[in-house]
């Protein structure tokens, strides 16, 4: 939010953070936990010279302004605990039962990330994935920790920080972006961004500054008309707030616009929130009588929702004196889902055992898929090719298409036809030869958009792929059945040279 300060960082304010949105918590747990992990690394230092309670308590923070609960502030507290000090993971069970160390020890299992050769580095990650499946609480505890060290970059050799904040560039950020923690993701990219690319960091930094300078009055008076303008129309239990734009995500749409920032049209935005799913169509309707929209700018992730699970209502508008605002509305409920995506559905019941998502094993169905492939991978050499196609398959930016059913099918962007056509069934990608996009015909090499709907025509007596389709397809699937195919027919031809063979 526009203005918004930082809270002093102590234990009374991560205290009154926790009971604030979870009154079920107990003070003197959180305190506790403190207290412990305090002792455990009396005398250690940062690299800054600081005390290394700070960096625990800045880890719990970040969690607790994901409005987690406090069985996971507490582990967060304590996170470092079996690693770095002479305290045991046994020590931290006796004194805070097996949920807390359970998620310690997921913790401790993915250990400090070192860059001594890319066999450790691929150690990291095969464990992270591994234990994201296990357990994905661990991995919101690790992005609170990421975060905090990314914000204190500055006391390590610059290679290190340039290692470690590519990462958090390339993996850890896009993985926070698919489990719909959006605030997350922002927060990781702009703390990695001036470390990765300073020069274009000063650029987009000093490009966002200069666009809202000036604007904060107007845009005081913005919101005050817009509050006003929904009252009168009786829409209650307004919440209007600005949104100052993420600085790497201004950047992305920057180049994917030859950098002119006239063509960036949310970079004055406000959300609405509100408290039902009416009230949401109620106050687009409303915003669009007052001022004028902007053609092809109307997005609704109510209806269709974004794969990682975004719901809200996008709109932007020609607002007073000329000025391009857009507008996102949303329940309480969707603004949380989409500022901490599948953390905001964490709770636990009255015999302290989670709740709402299910087992802490339940972890979101690609998860688990990635899990199962970083088992399989053994060879080095063929891990990194692995994760180059995982980048694309998991990583980036998502794309929903549908089926002529009505299925909503989770693809890539830049998917294929072909790629489309793996994602529903191996069967119907080897044996297809044409396809129809939003019911024109299309070409199986044809570059899928969001919401297109897609029908694949299959011959059944076509025996398999086409190996040509490897040169255009995006998805790992996709790729590993035409090599498949394609090395199966290689092993039948040379088994046919062989005389004798059948």
């Amino acid at each position: 939010m526009y203005g918004s300060t930082k809270k002093p960082q102590n234990i009374e304010t991560l205290c009154d953070l926790v009971m604030a949105y979870d009154p079920k918590a107990k003070r003197e747990d959180i305190a506790h936990a403190y207290e412990y992990a305090k002792s455990a690394h009396e005398g250690q230092k940062r690299a800054s010279g600081e005390p290394y309670i700070i960096h625990p308590l800045a880890t719990a923070l970040n969690l607790a302004e994901m409005r987690l609960p406090a069985p996971i502030i507490i582990a967060g507290l304590l996170h470092d605990v079996p690693e770095d000090t002479k305290k045991t993971l046994d020590d931290v069970r006796a004194e805070f039962g097996d949920d807390v160390a359970d998620m310690v020890a997921g913790i401790t299992k993915l250990g400090k990330i070192k860059y001594r050769g890319i066999e450790r580095y691929i150690e990291n990650l095969r464990k992270m994935f591994l234990t994201m499946a296990a357990d994905v609480r661990v991995v919101f505890i690790k992005f609170a920790d990421r975060l905090h060290n990314l914000e204190t970059l500055d006391n390590i050799p610059p290679k290190k920080q340039y290692r470690i904040a590519l990462e958090s560039l390339e993996i850890f950020a896009p993985i926070a972006n698919r489990l719909g923690m959006g605030e997350m993701k922002g927060r990781l990219e702009d703390a990695a961004f001036r470390y990765v690319y300073p020069k274009e960091y000063a650029w987009v930094q000093e490009i966002s500054r200069s666009g809202r300078e000036g604007k904060q009055e107007y845009l005081d008076k913005l919101i005050q008309t817009t509050e006003q303008t929904l009252g009168d129309a009786s829409v209650k239990n307004v919440l209007v707030q600005g949104r100052a734009k993420h600085l790497y995500s201004l950047y992305r749409k920057l180049l994917g616009n030859e950098r002119n920032i006239a063509r960036i049209y949310d970079l004055i935005a406000l959300r609405i929130i509100v408290d039902n799913v009416a009230d949401c169509y109620a106050a687009l309707g409303i915003i669009h009588s007052k001022w004028t929209p902007l053609k092809g700018r109307i997005k609704d992730y109510i209806a269709q929702p974004k794969p990682n699970g975004y719901h809200s209502l996008h709109t932007t508008v020609f607002c007073e004196d000329g000025e391009i605002v857009e507008f996102q509305i949303r329940t309480r409920e969707m603004h949380a889902t989409c500022e901490f995506g599948i953390a905001a559905h964490w709770a636990y019941d009255e015999q302290g055992k989670i709740a709402l998502v299910g087992h802490k094993s339940q972890a979101p169905e690609w998860v688990q898929e990635l899990a199962e492939i970083q088992k399989e991978m053994e060879d080095k050499k063929m891990y990194l090719q692995s994760l180059e196609e995982l980048k694309i398959d998991v990583f980036r930016d998502r794309i929903f298409v549908f089926t002529p059913q009505g299925d909503v099918i989770d693809l890539p962007e830049e998917s294929t036809c072909v790629d489309y056509a793996y994602a529903i069934h191996t069967d119907i990608g080897n044996t297809a030869t044409a396809a129809k996009v939003n019911e024109e015909a299309a070409p199986l090499s044809r570059v899928l958009k969001n919401s297109d709907m897609v029908e694949i025509i299959v011959d059944k007596s076509r025996k398999g792929p086409n190996p040509d389709w490897a040169n255009f397809v995006k998805t790992r699937q996709a790729k590993s059945k035409i090599k498949q195919y394609a090395k199966s027919r290689i092993a039948t031809w040379i088994k046919g040279m062989i005389p004798g063979s059948k």
